[in-house]
């Protein structure tokens, strides 16, 4: 315990740094997620963290210069898990663009991951994304590459730096940019098909003034969705797969990207 007590500040700066991640990332951010359970993890991860390889390093000394030290870890754990969150919402906006060619935009169903409302198809596509993202321990992935970024920037680093270079800001962008590139991907095959359909009733409505399209197209779009749904899903774990991976890829790109040089604070 007395050589713990040195390396308390230390294990704040860690502790710090987790948390936030576990507060913004998915799967750990979810509201399914007790907040004891989210305290609780952090602090064991933390606390292993600090006995494998922080405690090699001096300790940090508690003086004016801690509390900055503070916001600088807060802000990397928040940046690692809201990257991670951007891609995992790539599903959500495919879902939407499926609802709404499907008919379906209006009926929005309460996500319980998130306690917000989501559409059927991106709430749907979004279950399956965690459940394959689980399949595969993406969440220890997930873990291990907090653990990694300890040696890429690590206690103490200064970051602003290099946010005032301006890179991690571009990274962001471009993080949104591929976020809504995945999410047309995701929902292209069906919403080609889909508009395929809508070209047809509309020769229909042409050909056969008699039916009357509102009533006949909207059942006939929501059967045609569903048995499409039935044919992509199988090939909905190498879109996922793609997704996860430049989930990951992003992080490591941002974890590069906050890395100061060494002679900073």
């Amino acid at each position: 315990m007395q050589e713990l007590i040195p390396y308390l500040p230390n294990f704040l700066l860690i502790f710090c740094r987790i948390t936030a991640f576990f507060v913004s990332a998915p799967i750990f951010s979810t509201r399914g997620v007790p907040p004891t359970f989210k305290i609780g993890l952090a602090f064991f991860v933390s606390f292993i963290l600090l006995a494998s390889s922080e405690m090699e390093k001096p300790p940090i000394t508690m003086d004016s210069d801690y509390i900055l030290a503070i916001l600088k870890e807060t802000l990397i754990g928040l940046l690692l898990g809201f990257i991670a969150y951007i891609f995992f919402n790539a599903v959500q906006i495919a879902g939407s663009f499926i609802d709404i060619q499907m008919g379906l935009g209006i009926a929005n169903v309460i996500d319980p991951m998130s306690g917000v409302s989501s559409p059927i198809m991106g709430n749907f596509k979004f279950i399956i994304a965690i459940l394959l993202f689980l399949s595969i321990n993406g969440h220890h992935y997930m873990i291990a590459a907090l653990v990694r970024s300890y040696e890429i920037v690590p206690l103490g680093q200064g970051i602003f730096e290099a946010i005032a270079t301006g890179a991690p800001n571009d990274h962001m962008i471009r993080s949104f940019a591929s976020m809504f590139a995945l999410a047309l991907q995701l929902s292209a095959p069906l919403v080609v098909c889909l508009f395929m359909t809508d070209v047809g009733l509309g020769i229909l409505s042409k050909t056969a003034p008699q039916f009357n399209i509102f009533v006949v197209g909207v059942p006939i779009k929501i059967m045609v969705g569903f048995l499409l749904l039935l044919l992509v899903i199988p090939g909905m774990l190498f879109l996922f797969q793609d997704l996860f991976q430049s989930m990951f890829e992003a992080m490591e790109q941002m974890m590069n990207l906050l890395r100061a040089s060494p002679s900073a604070s």
